[in-house]
């Protein structure tokens, strides 16, 4: 047996350099493929809107594409891992390599490497570019994707809970700060008394209310609409409360999403569901890592065998199991059933055993 950990130089870029070449070419793909189904759907709501042209499908792509990258670069790696294996496996390589001595580990680890990687490049990616689309195609599609300020503060589908009354915000965010689409359900005793509606508020720090223009309102208890130009309303709302009501992990970076974790304890709110958030943001990335470990199922055992599909098939079936667990676990994170550390890291330590178990008892 080959005591080195890592096969020899040659060797191991040889495999890094199947490994990463199917992957792309899986990703890119799969890219281009959800791509045209995604704008194939909103084309038509995007062109409806009679600001936006040609141009505003180009920058509805721009954005876009990052996020489908970050989605699906794992199981692009699955599948190219996947790809790879079974070529290697094929042409009988697998069985020259440990016939030289080396083990099912020694073979792995050159592409563990470039998974991690690929997993902390991907981390800076979701950090630096990834967060920022999905804040702007959010705060777009929330507006039915009229024309939305370019600051990177807007937040879309904002809904806060004052007192007895309910308001949803379209947008909020800005500079100077302000509210778009507000609708405010006047109650009491959880029965609906007014609805208003206006198409912009702004706060007023003299008077600690936000000054609606616009505005519609509905009397439930007469039955009656009326329309006023201007009127005064959400008293003691302050611009910290309408954005700390929505915290999307998604659309916060780390560091920003600390921050805005720290800030609702202090205002005693539950953060639970971003504790979860912040985690998976960095078990996510590193879910690349067991790409290799659990395709690997498709790398060993003989090709002449007959069972290269069915073992490229049990791969694939431990790589989607792994997706299906990993979403099911972060929504229990965020309905609060699960702690938020096991809801991100459950899954990844999981199937990280279930990997090398498999591994061990049928190849060490």
């Amino acid at each position: 047996m080959n005591l080195g950990f890592f096969p020899s130089r040659r060797l191991a870029w040889y495999m890094v350099k199947l490994f990463l070449t199917r992957s792309l070419a899986v990703l890119v793909g799969l890219v281009l493929v959800l791509m045209m189904l995604d704008l194939l759907g909103e084309s038509g709501k995007i062109l409806a809107v009679p600001a936006n042209s040609d141009a505003d499908l180009w920058q509805y792509v721009i954005l876009r594409v990052p996020m489908l990258i970050s989605r699906f670069l794992p199981f692009s790696v699955l599948l190219g891992t996947l790809i790879a294996f079974v070529g290697l496996n094929q042409h009988s390589e697998v069985v020259a390599m440990k016939a030289a001595g080396l083990s099912a580990h020694q073979i792995l680890a050159p592409l563990v490497v470039a998974s991690i990687g690929i997993a902390v490049l991907l981390f800076a990616f979701n950090e630096g570019v990834v967060v920022n689309s999905t804040r702007r195609v959010t705060a777009w599609s929330d507006n039915d994707y009229k024309p939305v300020p370019p600051e990177s503060g807007i937040l879309g589908n904002v809904w806060l809970l004052s007192g007895d009354d309910l308001i949803r915000a379209g947008t909020v965010g800005g500079k100077p700060f302000a509210a778009e689409r507000v609708t405010i359900y006047d109650r009491a005793g959880g029965v609906l008394q007014r609805q208003i509606d206006a198409l912009r508020a702004v706060p007023n720090p003299a008077t600690g209310d936000w000054l609606l223009q616009n505005v519609r309102v509905y009397d439930a208890t007469m039955n009656v609409v009326r329309h006023v130009p201007a009127m005064s309303a959400m008293r003691g709302v302050t611009p910290n409360q309408l954005t700390l009501a929505k915290v999307d992990p998604t659309e916060l970076d780390y560091w920003t999403l600390k921050t805005r974790i720290a800030e609702l304890e202090a205002a005693g709110r539950p953060v639970d569901e971003a504790r979860a958030g912040l985690a998976h943001k960095i078990s996510q990335p590193l879910s690349i890592l067991l790409m290799p470990l659990l395709a690997a199922i498709a790398a060993f055992g003989l090709a002449r065998s007959g069972q290269v599909l069915l073992r490229a098939v049990v791969g694939m079936a431990l790589g989607f199991a792994y997706f299906m667990v990993d979403n099911f676990s972060l929504a229990m994170g965020n309905a609060g059933t699960y702690p938020p550390l096991v809801a991100a890291w459950a899954p990844f330590l999981l199937f990280l055993l279930i990997g090398e178990t498999v591994l061990i008892r049928t190849e060490e």
